[in-house]
């Protein structure tokens, strides 16, 4: 006999709170152990990693959970990971649903006094375009709420660890990401108006869009998850608003299969091409994507020559 959804939901949050004591009473006599000179951080993203790194330098140790390439959506904690966090100083988090394969375990932990910093409602946060009851997690696409998330962190370790000038560290890195969208106009001002129209593979890129002017008209995957299963009549319309709109190109992921947008560009009137852009993971060393500003900007140029060439390749 199957259990009531309630009862199912029950048992597995009671199995996550035992585990969690488990790791809990494991990780706080390794802490008494170790060596407690450098403040510990684990960071769930390689994105968030990458913002960390810039703010603290060499002032504490990070480690970030997700590995390059790996679907932020549904990754899920090893063992050993929860237990690390369990023992950190702070775990820093996007939140607002991205870490959805992680979210008991986060819960969890904030609920048995791990600082956990969740990120994403704290840089004002707008709803998805299809979604609106959900907020959109895919802030780090705009640098300049960036400048915003490395200050928050910044106070975060002055309240824990005030000994040390995170402020002046993370104003510094504030500066290189204004810079960088500077950078970033610049590579973009060949876009003319009448093509600033983005298709995505998921509702990925609004935040670069209304940062840059441009117009996400479409997704391949609905809503802001790479988890969703869209059906053959939203592909069909998908293929009319291509046909529609006469853009070059759909824009995928390194993070997400791109087979269904390779579908769709096949069923296009005209030539379309599927181009690959860094969206929620840095790129491994030699792709140009290993730290947020290398790939906002590759992105950008992406983007750019995408929009601008004669077939979007």
């Amino acid at each position: 006999m199957s259990l009531p959804i309630t009862r199912i939901f029950t048992v597995r949050r009671v199995a996550v709170t035992l585990l969690l004591g488990s790791l809990l009473v494991t990780a706080c006599s390794a802490r008494q152990a170790a060596d407690a000179d450098l403040p510990s951080i684990v960071v769930t993203t390689t994105i968030l990693g990458d913002l960390v790194r810039n703010v603290v330098e060499d002032g504490a140790e990070v480690e970030v959970l997700l590995p390059n390439g790996a679907d932020p959506h549904d990754y899920q904690a090893s063992p050993r990971q929860v237990a690390t966090m369990a023992e950190a100083d702070l775990v820093v988090t996007n939140g607002l649903g991205l870490e959805a394969g992680m979210g008991d375990i986060l819960t969890e932990l904030a609920a048995e006094g791990v600082n956990v910093l969740e990120l994403g409602p704290l840089l004002d946060p707008v709803p998805l375009a299809d979604n609106p009851d959900r907020l959109d997690p895919h802030l780090w696409l705009d640098p300049i709420r960036m400048t915003d998330a490395v200050l928050v962190i910044a106070a975060e370790l002055s309240d824990e660890f005030p000994s040390v000038d995170w402020g002046a560290r993370a104003d510094h890195y504030a500066e290189r990401l204004r810079a960088a969208d500077d950078e970033i106009r610049a590579i973009l001002e060949k876009v003319p108006d009448g093509k600033r129209t983005l298709i995505t593979n998921h509702e990925s890129l609004a935040y670069f869009a209304g940062r840059y002017g441009f117009v996400v008209v479409a997704t391949v995957i609905p809503g802001g998850s790479t988890l969703a299963e869209p059906s053959s009549a939203e592909l069909a319309a998908l293929v009319a608003v291509i046909d529609d709109a006469q853009v070059p190109a759909i824009f995928a992921e390194t993070t997400a299969p791109d087979s269904l947008a390779r579908a769709v560009a096949a069923e296009a009137e005209r030539e379309v091409a599927v181009v690959e852009l860094f969206t929620e993971s840095l790129g491994e060393p030699g792709s140009g994507a290993e730290n947020l500003i290398e790939m906002l900007i590759l992105d950008a140029r992406l983007i750019a020559d995408s929009l601008t060439s004669a077939t979007g390749h």
